[in-house]
């Protein structure tokens, strides 16, 4: 009788048993597709991934190769000017990065890289994986995507990869990753696609200060990438590149899982232009713009943040010609929404140079439909047509306008702005907004470039700016007196409003003190 329950027992362990035994058997089936060896794959990619070293000769206004200015590179830029003003000679430094060759012509052969490898550069080596030496020059460099394109001559046959389809690309497929991190040549990483279409803020920078504006979107990866991998391929497992190491997201430096490539369906647009005209051959419409927050939208009555607001418009431009104002939103380009204001760059650059382009603009209260012939972006630039970061977004770095007081760049009001942003009215006078850090409670409140800030009380202190120098002194004094808020006259194409600003230091400030420190402790 002491046996029966214990039969009981044993059967019921036995059914759990084969329950956990089939549920394993699923698991295994389920993943049963998952690779278990990358060899094959990578073996015949590892010849056609290189090494690219530079050479600079060092110089106080010189940006070092491949750091991008990072707080590092202020402090190396301060040494050299105190080393050269004692009288201590020019010193070369060196850069590693990597790259990959997509095709051989004869006996030229074509490698693949980022711009921030090689700008500056007074001399480039290319190492293939065999360990062969071979100095390269530029084709062509693209700081708006951080493309360049190299060539150098080569008598052996060299092995070339192909472009994969970056569109195809999806969370949660495998990503393979080869470059040479830290100088170590032919390391080969592997992790998945974390996510497609990702924007970044801190985008790599040229050494003109440039940052790649013309990318909508980035390919993030938990493969491994470091300090070195920048212009290194990202291959799917059918050994096709679908996209460009460029970046890393990191507290330290070092690799946390977080890193960017530029997908392969842009790059290999824009390395074929660099390839044919030793540049690129894009649109260009003569604004810049910003990111619609939700406050900017509720302030100017749209339903939700929608298009890229126009910041300036560029005297001579196509939009100054179609009607384009400072403070219109684009909400539509050449048939297409506008979503985000990131977006906008890239359609405008890959649109047909010459044709008119319908345009749509949200402006007091309704949509406006303007005509606009697209021009062309570098033949403006060679012309000098472009103002400061043209095309580039506001919300992606600080404003170039000078200080910044409460997030805002001011200017005098001129004749010439008067009459762009629609102060018709010789009475108003004051200080217009240039520029301002979407991270500020301005840019929260609803203000954006062209208004005109007439007048500023604290408490029974009062103000009408005449310039910059003006309102930091009364703002400075307003924080030193511990008083809280300003009440703000505002005025936007002729009508008067009044709002208030918080003299308490926001959220944008605290973290770029926190900012300036880390990298006060890192030097």
């Amino acid at each position: 009788m002491t046996k029966q329950p214990f039969q009981k027992w044993r059967s019921a362990a036995l059914v759990a048993l084969s329950i956990f035994a089939a549920d394993m058997a699923v698991n295994t089936q389920a993943y049963a597709g998952a690779p278990q060896d990358f060899s094959s794959t990578v073996k015949p990619l590892l010849p056609a991934v290189v090494n690219i070293s530079t050479t600079v000769e060092l110089t106080a206004d010189k940006r070092v190769p491949g750091m991008g200015g990072s707080p590092l590179e202020e402090l190396f830029r301060q040494f050299l000017e105190e080393q050269q003003g004692g009288g201590g000679r020019p010193r070369k430094g060196s850069s590693l990065g990597s790259g990959f060759l997509i095709s051989q012509d004869g006996k030229t052969a074509y490698v693949v890289t980022c711009n921030h490898v090689v700008a500056d550069a007074d001399e480039i080596k290319v190492t293939l994986h065999d360990g062969d030496d071979f100095k390269a020059e530029i084709v062509g460099r693209d700081p708006r995507t951080d493309l360049a394109l190299l060539k150098f001559t080569c008598e052996k046959k060299l092995t070339t990869v192909s472009w994969g389809d970056s569109t195809k690309a999806d969370v949660g497929q495998w990503l393979i990753a080869i470059g040479n991190p830290f100088g170590l040549s032919s390391t080969v990483t592997i992790g998945i696609i974390s996510s497609t279409g990702r924007d970044i803020g801190a985008r790599p920078t040229s050494r003109d200060g440039r940052f790649a504006d013309y990318v909508d979107g980035y390919i993030q990866t938990d493969a491994s990438i470091n300090m070195g991998n920048s212009g290194g391929p990202m291959f799917n497992t059918n050994g096709e590149v679908i996209g460009i190491s460029t970046a890393i997201f990191s507290p330290n430096g070092g690799n946390i899982g977080i890193g960017f490539g530029i997908p392969s369906d842009l790059a290999k647009q824009v390395i074929a232009q660099l390839r044919e005209f030793g540049k690129t051959k894009r649109g260009w419409l003569g604004v810049r713009i910003q990111m619609v927050t939700p406050e900017i939208a509720a302030s100017l009555g749209l339903k939700k943040p929608w298009g890229a607001l126009v910041g300036e418009v560029s005297p001579k431009s196509p939009s100054a010609k179609a009607g384009v104002m400072t403070g219109d939103v684009i909400l539509k380009f050449n048939g297409h929404d506008i979503k985000e204001s990131r977006m906008l760059p890239r359609m405008v650059g890959e649109a047909p140079i010459g044709q008119d382009a319908p345009l749509v603009v949200w402006r007091d209260g309704k949509e406006v439909t303007l005509t606009l012939r697209v021009g062309e972006f570098e033949q403006a630039e060679s012309d000098g047509l472009l103002g400061d970061s043209e095309g580039e977004e506001d919300d992606a770095k600080p404003a170039p306008n000078g200080p910044q007081i409460l997030g805002m760049s001011l200017k005098p009001l001129t004749l010439e702005q008067r009459k762009r942003f629609g102060v018709e009215d010789e009475g108003i006078t004051g200080l217009v907004i240039a520029n301002l850090d979407p991270r500020s409670e301005a840019a929260d409140k609803g203000l954006r470039p062209g208004d005109v800030l007439v007048e500023l009380t604290s408490e029974r202190q009062k103000i009408k700016p005449k310039s910059s120098d003006d309102l930091q002194k009364f703002v400075d004094t307003a924080k030193k007196e511990k008083r809280k808020q300003l009440l703000v006259l505002v005025n936007r194409q002729g009508s008067p409003r009044y709002l208030t600003l918080s003299l308490e230091e926001d959220d944008a400030e605290k973290e770029d003190k926190k900012t300036a420190d880390k990298a006060k402790k890192k030097s």
